[in-house]
């Protein structure tokens, strides 16, 4: 995993531990914690994790269940919001890593990263919790209706983001619609449902930085078919935001559903 093995010189400090990933990191540092050097992009401060204040009434005192938290910001914002406790999934291991050494550096105290897939935990857990949040994974399944099925089993409430297939918007980028198969019906639980296949190729310019899923290709559904399947799931209120047709990698939105 190219983790330096040379013994740190200096004094202990967050730096010194960011330095584990130097010249890695995405995320900058939240706010209040500008003297420690990371990434660049303000994920710990994120407008869509705030937009659950005034979609619940009130995150303070929920359990949340996070899938795929990359550098532990959106976790860090859930336990500045109240949340009661945070369980954050990640199967990229050195990503996970990197969740570690933010939950130190930050002193996060009600978040427990675990190191796993989290369909294979979802298939396996009891456990039920008040708010799943799910922002950027469902575009990266091999079945996004088997992930929608299970998140809306374990959570009466779910805050996903996602990019979703639009053949007008898609094709307005040619550089995304070249990654794309030909579109084929699927029926996950009774629901039909079109399926369009997404090749990630060489997105990335190495492993330290991909974040795309786990395998070399995703399927995208598209976006009425998302929220019908929400809706026969039982989470018939919904509200979107963030609703992005020309986003660069391919149209995107918010969605808060709860039955």
């Amino acid at each position: 995993m190219n983790i330096p093995e040379k013994l740190v010189t200096a004094a202990p400090s967050p730096q010194t531990a960011l330095d584990i990933f130097r010249d890695e990191w995405v995320s900058a540092m939240p706010e209040g914690f500008g003297r420690w050097k990371a990434g660049a992009v303000p994920l710990f401060s994120d407008a869509r994790i705030q937009w659950l204040s005034e979609l619940m009434v009130n995150v303070s005192g929920r359990s949340v269940l996070e899938l795929g938290p990359l550098e532990a910001g959106h976790a860090y914002m859930l336990e500045k919001l109240g949340a009661s406790r945070v369980v954050s999934i990640e199967a990229n291991p050195r990503s996970y890593l990197k969740c570690l050494v933010m939950k130190e550096v930050l002193d996060m105290k009600r978040v427990r990263f675990l190191c796993g897939n989290f369909v294979e935990f979802l298939h396996e857990t009891e456990e039920k919790f008040d708010l799943c949040v799910a922002s950027g994974v469902l575009y990266h399944m091999r079945n996004p209706a088997e992930l929608l099925s299970l998140i809306t089993r374990a959570a009466d409430r779910v805050l996903i983001w996602t990019h979703y297939y639009d053949e007008k918007a898609v094709q307005a980028h040619p550089d995304v619609a070249a990654k794309f198969g030909a579109g084929f019906e699927y029926t996950f639980g009774g629901f039909k449902h079109t399926l369009h296949p997404y090749s990630y190729g060489a997105t990335a310019p190495s492993e330290n930085f991909f974040c795309d899923g786990s395998t070399d290709y995703g399927y995208w559904m598209e976006r009425d078919d998302i929220l019908e399947f929400l809706t026969r799931l039982g989470f018939t209120k919904q509200r979107i935001g963030f609703e992005a047709k020309k986003h660069p990698n391919g149209p995107s939105f918010a969605v808060f559903a709860e039955r």
